[in-house]
């Protein structure tokens, strides 16, 4: 696991020993005490230590006024988790959600802690080339499984939107990009402008949509969102669930394969020269996006092969444009730090990389229609 320090916000650790151990006697004993992960950026996530030494995790509200409403819902994690419990997918186990801002300052909840291994760096290295076959092969079939559940089967059926995820993305995306575009630069005095094929690719993809279809997506999925068994290559637990809802199987399928895409030979030389980059496409094992969404289909009843590029594209293109909201922020100078300007230029290589497969997409498209035509 991440490795833990000192908390660095305050927290008035007796109110959350005394309810705890009033609401959940089963489970926690004083004393208690709280260390702070070092992910976890966006909500707060704490190693509690019970007083018979059980470690539990905590996740929270960030402390503060919020800029979003819909931001930070650790209830929604909390929701989702609850109700996976008694399905194969592999989801840690929670004990308690409190919803009372009183007792330490913001909503929170508690769930098992999961000891095993997350992998940082997605090529795996430092295991053999066979283990790291079989961490990619389970990465992606437990996002099948999840996939494979019926949200009404676990009460879900409301946690999101239930149709035309990709044509909601479009709207909110364009909105965004708009927003952002306007950003003027306090220094030079102009906006920082549109993005790349921004426009060309939004009017692409609203006139090429897959076929739609809705299951619960966690809206994160990645091989460092993923806990593996400490000895052997399966998933134990899946993680970060803040971005979870009911939406299209493609954007989960999309957020675990990019770093494929990154390797495509037209990519722009940012993303090949990237050491994990490079470990991917030298490291043996490694298994290729076409094993992957064999696997992925066996499990889901579906081939999503053919709208992959497509998804690539999207995904891509969200990625400069969370990029892009970097750029604008440090423009104005809201976020001042030389990280920010870093991360803000990131989105020329990202927009560029989503036009190559917007391109590629358009391409077998017409290819497509090409064999058609002669049947």
């Amino acid at each position: 696991m991440s490795a833990v320090g000192p908390v660095r916000q305050p927290i008035d650790v007796d109110a959350l020993e005394r309810y705890l151990t009033t609401h959940v006697p089963r489970c926690f004993r004083a004393p208690i005490t709280l260390k702070q992960f070092g992910y976890g950026q966006s909500n707060p996530t704490y190693l509690l230590i019970n007083g018979d030494g059980r470690k539990y995790v905590m996740r929270k509200k960030p402390p503060g006024s919020l800029l979003s409403k819909t931001a930070h819902a650790v209830e929604r994690e909390y929701r989702v988790l609850h109700a996976l419990q008694s399905t194969p997918v592999p989801t840690p186990k929670v004990h308690a959600l409190c919803e009372d801002p009183a007792v330490i300052g913001t909503p929170f909840y508690i769930m098992e802690f999961v000891e095993g291994r997350i992998f940082e760096n997605y090529a795996i290295p430092d295991v053999s080339s066979t283990e790291r076959k079989l961490i990619w092969k389970s990465a992606i079939q437990t996002l099948a499984q999840l996939h494979s559940i019926e949200p009404a089967s676990v009460n879900l059926q409301s946690y999101g939107r239930t149709s035309n995820f990709y044509s909601r993305q479009i709207q909110t995306w364009t909105k965004i990009h708009a927003s952002q575009a306007t950003a003027v630069d306090k220094e030079t005095g102009q906006p920082i402008g549109d993005l790349p094929h921004f426009h060309e690719m939004l009017s692409y993809f609203s006139k090429h949509l897959p076929q739609d279809r809705t299951t619960i997506v966690h809206g994160d999925f990645k091989i460092d969102n993923l806990i593996y068994h400490p000895t052997e290559p399966r998933v134990i637990g899946i993680v970060d669930w803040e971005l979870s809802t009911l939406g299209h199987p493609l954007s989960d399928l999309a957020n675990l394969l990019t770093p494929f895409s990154y390797l495509d030979g037209s990519a722009p030389l940012e993303f090949k020269s990237h050491p994990y980059n490079i470990d991917l496409e030298a490291l043996p094992g490694v298994p290729t996006p076409a094993e992957l969404l064999g696997w992925y289909a066996e499990i889901g009843g579906w081939d999503p092969t053919p709208d992959m590029n497509f998804a690539f594209a999207f995904t891509l293109m969200r990625g400069s444009a969370i990029f892009h909201g970097i750029a604008a922020r440090y423009a104005m100078r809201v976020a001042s730090s030389e990280k920010a300007r870093e991360n803000g230029e990131k989105r020329w290589g990202y927009s560029e990389l989503a036009w190559i497969y917007t391109e590629k997409h358009e391409q077998a498209v017409e290819e497509r229609k090409k064999v058609e035509a002669k049947l």
